[in-house]
């Protein structure tokens, strides 16, 4: 079973920063996409930000496109999720997603999530 670990979550004001890490062991980089949502209580899950299998897709939701950039470090295996100019909006559990095949539900594999809170 592959456990992703996320870290880098916080209580941040408005307008400030703070970068998510997901650290994905046991798989070949190289080899999967990479994803990150976000869960607000009492909504679903959303698909925040994404990054293909082999780097040329990369994609983001509106409501961050511009603000929030992922990126990863294949020797470090591990996926990056800077955000920038946050709002209290931005304010949920954020999920680190990954692995071979991407389907309608994400990737296969979950972190367990981390809390961003933005206070105005």
């Amino acid at each position: 079973q592959v456990q992703l670990v996320e870290s880098g979550g916080g209580l941040v004001q408005a307008g400030g920063s703070l970068r998510l890490s997901c650290i994905i062991p046991g798989l070949t980089f190289s080899r999967i996409g990479v994803a990150w949502y976000r869960q607000s209580p009492g909504t679903g899950r959303d698909n925040v930000a994404g990054m293909s299998r082999d780097g040329d897709n990369i994609w983001y939701t509106d409501a961050v496109r511009g603000r929030f950039t992922i990126s990863t470090d294949n020797g470090k295996k591990t996926v990056y999720l800077q955000m920038n100019n946050l709002k209290p909006e931005d304010t949920a559990t954020y999920y680190c997603n990954a692995g071979p095949v991407r389907t309608p539900l994400g990737y296969e594999y979950w972190g367990q999530g981390t809390q961003v809170t933005v206070s105005s």
